[in-house]
């Protein structure tokens, strides 16, 4: 991050740096197991009694209430290291972010402030996807003054970790879909084994199906859509910081290794052609923080077209990343593509992250759409 936003916010870059050294870097390769191993609940105990899981929400709801820069630091910090971690807390706070857009503090007040432990202060939500995108198979239909919901949710993330869950319906009847909090542990929610993705591992998610489900409303009917954009504005900086993350860590990884890695008696980082490829690698990570914190700094600020900035950091550095990562595995030769090393991870996390918030194709033509509207 640039040197300002370090200075107010340096006791969240150290809390994230620490606790990615000390909880995440060194099980890296064992927590990218999950499904297939255990998963990390000691780590996500961790992070929850450090204040992580609710860094943008406010006081009042059992945050620590910081804005979208301090999001950002932590975000990138810890991705660097393992961004299954990363995937958790942006979801979460999405979930946040979505029901704070719809004017619902009390009601997410009263999750967080029951909440005793990790998994029943997460609001799982569909955070790869955007429904107005894909054919919502939610259905609601209103009796009396609550809802009742059937169908499946798919890919629901943290849908077998959290509490609750944050579910896009269309109501009977009624153009558009709402949201709805749904309660996981209730009756009539059946859940799949967790989904097996390419990347964020220990970020998992399952299919939810609902059998007469009550559901509460976030905001008004009909319009979910504009409390999701509304959240994806903002959060498009967090997608940015998490990829930002990724690139430090390949780039870090790369360098470390040249350093150490003899070829003809020589330190392979000798070799020029490496160092032009370590040079190239240099320059994107340094572009990307300086975009991430401009970014960061016009939600703040609320700039104006600060949602186009968001959005324009969130898919230049989800292309940047996925290329990065793809010389750290290079640097590494026949290594990079082995687990013992993270470089094969930060390459599966990079296209992982691409897909949050929606398609990326779908992304690039909203944020056209929203240029030829201004």
């Amino acid at each position: 991050m640039l040197a300002t936003i370090k200075c107010e916010l340096k006791s969240f870059e150290d809390l994230a740096h620490s606790f990615a050294a000390k909880e995440l870097t060194v099980n890296r390769e064992e927590n990218d197991r999950y499904p297939f191993g255990p998963f990390f609940d000691a780590t996500l105990a961790k992070a929850y009694e450090v204040g992580l899981l609710g860094t943008i929400l406010p006081e009042e709801c059992g945050g620590i209430g910081q804005g979208m820069n301090a999001l950002c630091i932590i975000l990138d910090n810890l991705s660097a290291a393992d961004a299954s971690l990363g995937g958790i807390i942006f979801t979460n706070a999405l979930s946040q972010e979505i029901i704070l857009s719809a004017g619902c503090k009390d009601l997410l007040t009263g999750i967080t402030g029951q909440a005793t432990d990790a998994p029943s202060s997460l609001i799982a939500c569909q955070s790869f996807c955007n429904a107005a995108e894909i054919k919502t198979q939610l259905m609601a239909v209103k009796n009396k003054d609550s809802y009742i919901l059937n169908g499946t949710a798919e890919y629901v993330v943290l849908g077998g970790l959290a509490g609750h869950a944050l579910v896009p319906a269309h109501i009977k009847e009624q153009e558009g879909y709402s949201f709805f909090l749904i309660d996981l542990k209730g009756k009539g929610i059946t859940k799949s084994e967790p989904v097996f993705s390419l990347g964020l591992h220990s970020c998992p998610a399952v299919d939810v199906k609902l059998t007469e489900v009550k559901g509460t409303i976030i905001g008004r009917e009909t319009e979910g859509s504009k409390y999701f954009d509304q959240a994806s504005d903002r959060m498009h900086a967090a997608v940015a910081a998490m990829q930002c993350g990724i690139m430090k860590g390949s780039f870090q990884e790369a360098l470390s290794y040249s350093q150490e890695r003899l070829q003809g008696g020589w330190e392979i980082i000798n070799w020029s052609g490496l160092r032009m490829l370590l040079a190239q690698m240099a320059m994107h990570v340094k572009i990307a923080e300086m975009v991430v914190s401009e970014a960061a700094l016009a939600v703040e600020q609320h700039e104006p077209e600060w949602n186009i900035c968001t959005r324009a950091a969130a898919l230049h550095l989800s292309e940047l990343a996925c290329k990065l990562t793809t010389d750290g595995i290079q640097i590494l030769g026949g290594y990079g593509y082995m687990k013992d090393y993270g470089q094969e991870k930060r390459f599966r996390d990079a296209k992982q992250v691409q897909a949050l918030l929606g398609l990326a194709p779908m992304r690039k033509l909203g944020l056209i759409s929203a240029i030829v509207k201004k």
